[in-house]
């Protein structure tokens, strides 16, 4: 009898905590605010993105590949790439952010 009863508070305690962390998750996510376009709503703001991003790996060899470029794909993924100058071979650097939140989906550079 003394095991079953030790069990139930074991299965009460334990779906309270589920339940305290559940309120919690809804309460942060109900107060973050999230901008209406997004927190990389324009071309500017995702190059700015992408040369902080970028400089770290690749450093001073990026002012070569200025302008940056970005395009605006399905309205979710910035695409970020580097340009050379005319008559130049080589790669550039490639990034992808998501608009909505800023996250890095993807970072190369070509050859």
């Amino acid at each position: 009898m003394l095991q079953i009863n030790r069990a139930k508070w074991f299965v009460v305690i334990f779906f309270i905590f589920i339940f305290i962390g559940c309120v919690y998750v809804y309460e942060y996510r109900a107060n973050s605010y999230i901008p209406k376009d997004g927190f990389v709503p324009d071309e500017k703001t995702a190059i700015k993105i992408a040369d902080v991003v970028l400089y770290p790996i690749y450093g001073e060899t990026l002012e070569n590949q200025k302008p940056f470029r970005a395009t605006l794909v399905k309205n979710k993924i910035w695409k970020v790439e580097g340009t050379l100058p005319k008559n130049k071979l080589g790669g550039v650097v490639y990034i992808e952010i998501q608009k909505g939140n800023g996250a890095i989906l993807h970072v190369s550079h070509g050859k």
